[in-house]
């Protein structure tokens, strides 16, 4: 497979939306991005140009979010060399991300702006001759210097014209040297200012050595302008190291941690298998415990540990390791999960583009003319490949709304117009098996701050999935209720989803081709669709016999026109 045959079936495919928009853009990036090779070069002119074009089209946010997704590897300069030139965002993203050999960086980085030199900068991980080039260039770290010692004390030292005056210990204080009243302002000392300040210290001694009172309050007393800083109750521990004896007692701890957690036995805290691994030696790992006491170091932790032996003659003398918090253990889980996933997907895509640019371009008889039986295999692979991307993207997507880090799209839309359209479409598809929507939707609107293409899928995604389960003869009853400050968009289950225990996990697939709930069935779709309701601040829930989508509706005031545009 060439470069450019894979490039021009990409560009052949227009965006029509923000979210074919990020897909071209990601499929062009993966293109591009591999190292430079033989080609078309107006073809590849005409990439980078529908890179600009989709640029327009996605936020800079956006961009940047996509280009620092992990996964990717910019091998190729003329690639780096375009993004060192985008927005701030998503230069400093790309430059992460781009993977070049030595002599390609030294030859790329005086082509770059003076900007993407400097996100540069801050990685550790550049050959030898970029760093040179940097280096050369007059490159730095972006912080300011700190200050020499002599410079400091040359500034804070009083002007030669006013010399500071010998003061003795016997001399009396004077309403001059005294200390200043609670309502005297105390200001940032300057080179004037050192002489007072250092009388005001030096009166302010002498009253209290010669037992005068102290001033009334704590604002009477001289003091350097530095400011009171409220420290607060300190929070949680997140993580300590510790270490314990033979006996699993545990006898240092790092910091101010130690009087909360020195002296406590670890065996009593887990359980049998910790008690076990202690008794055996072995290390202790990923083990679950719980510890009481203090408030900083209460709660459920995971442990790690490693046996400590003496050099020499090999004894057993107590273990070493790390304390951290369950619910951080749990977060860094799921997002490391989801990250996992996204990068295996990447990979998998990758032949499947393959393989769907090969079928299209036997199936269009781009190469020469092809037998009309091949010609319908390739369309057979070239529509089954886009059904598996289709799922990727879907995967992807659940992956990032359950790990937190996709929301839809804010706007404005009318959910009850939206349903109403897709149930009548969705009525023909049911007329020929005898089986029905029974709809009560009303004619009320039902405004939401959701995005109208995001909105349309996600309805989508539910009528679709319970039209296609539908059997013969069935009537599926819809209710649409907007009297309250949310929608309830209810609908019953048919007879093969209402006998599952658990409707998200479901593997049932549609008897016919007419409607599809996705390569992973029914229960992945609504669960997707549980995710992206939970996304906009709703939920999709199983109640008896029903499902039922909640979304929150939009108030009045966030409906009405801006007064500005209220006369048209």
């Amino acid at each position: 497979m060439h470069f450019d045959d894979r490039l021009a079936t990409v560009l052949r495919l227009r965006a029509t939306g923000e979210r074919a928009a990020k897909t071209q853009f990601r499929q062009l990036i993966d293109l591009l991005g591999e190292r430079p090779q033989a080609g078309d070069r107006a073809l590849k002119a005409a990439a980078y140009l529908r890179l600009i074009a989709l640029g327009e089209m996605i936020p800079a946010k956006t961009r940047a979010a996509i280009v620092g997704e992990s996964g990717w590897r910019f091998r190729n300069p003329e690639l780096v060399k375009w993004f060192g030139e985008a927005h701030p965002h998503v230069a400093a993203a790309a430059l992460y991300r781009a993977q070049l050999r030595g002599g390609e960086w030294a030859e790329l980085i005086p082509k770059l702006p003076i900007r993407a030199r400097g996100f540069l900068r801050h990685r550790r991980d550049l050959p030898r001759e970029a760093v040179e080039v940097l280096d050369r260039l007059g490159v730095s770290d972006r912080a300011l210097p700190e200050p020499e010692p002599l410079e400091l004390m040359e500034e804070l030292a009083p002007p030669t014209e006013r010399p500071r005056p010998e003061i003795e210990d016997t001399q009396p204080a004077t309403e001059e040297s005294a200390p200043p009243a609670a309502h005297e302002p105390r200001s940032a000392p300057g080179k004037d200012d050192v002489r007072s300040l250092v009388e005001r210290i030096e009166g302010f001694r002498r009253a209290r050595a010669s037992g005068a009172a102290p001033p009334a309050s704590d604002a009477e007393a001289p003091r350097l302008p530095m400011g009171d800083e409220d420290r607060g109750e300190p929070g949680p521990l997140e993580h300590f190291i510790f270490s314990a004896d033979s006996r699993g007692r545990v006898d240092w701890a790092e910091g101010s941690t130690a009087p909360m957690i020195v002296g406590t036995d670890l065996k009593t805290l887990g359980s049998s298998a910790l008690v076990d691994a202690i008794s055996r030696r072995q290390p202790l790992s990923n083990l679950r415990i719980a510890l009481r006491g203090a408030p900083r170091i209460a709660g459920e932790w995971i442990l790690d540990a490693t046996p400590r032996f003496t050099r020499n003659e090999g004894r057993f003398f107590g273990y070493v390791g790390r304390l951290r918090r369950v619910a951080a253990e749990v977060a860094d889980g799921r997002e490391a999960a989801a990250d996992r996933l996204r990068q295996l997907l990447h990979e998998l895509r990758t032949p499947v583009n393959a393989m769907q640019g090969y079928a299209e371009i036997i199936q269009q008889q781009m190469i020469g003319p092809v037998p009309h039986e091949y010609r319908s295999i390739a369309a057979t692979i070239a529509g089954d490949s886009a059904h598996i991307l289709a799922g990727f993207d879907e995967l992807d997507r659940l992956a990032k709304l359950e790990a937190g880090v996709l929301e839809l799209e804010a706007g404005h839309c009318d959910f009850a117009a939206i349903a109403r359209r897709q149930v009548m479409q969705l009525q023909t598809v049911l007329s020929p098996r005898v089986a029905r929507f029974d709809a009560h939707l009303g004619d009320a609107s039902a405004p939401l701050a959701l995005d109208q293409s995001e909105a349309e899928m996600l309805a989508w995604r539910l009528l679709a999935t319970i039209a296609g389960a539908t059997a013969a003869g069935e009537t599926i009853r819809l209710d649409l209720d907007t009297a309250g400050d949310q929608i309830e968009f209810a609908t019953t289950l048919p007879a093969t989803l209402r006998e599952a225990e658990d409707v998200f996990s479901v593997e049932t697939r549609p008897s016919t081709g007419a409607l599809s709930a996705g390569i992973f069935g029914a229960g992945f779709s609504l669960r997707l669709a549980r995710a992206e309701a939970r996304s906009s601040g709703g939920e999709l829930l199983r109640d008896g016999d029903r499902l039922v989508l909640s979304l929150p509706l939009l108030t009045a005031a966030e409906t009405a026109p801006a007064p500005e545009n209220a006369a048209g």
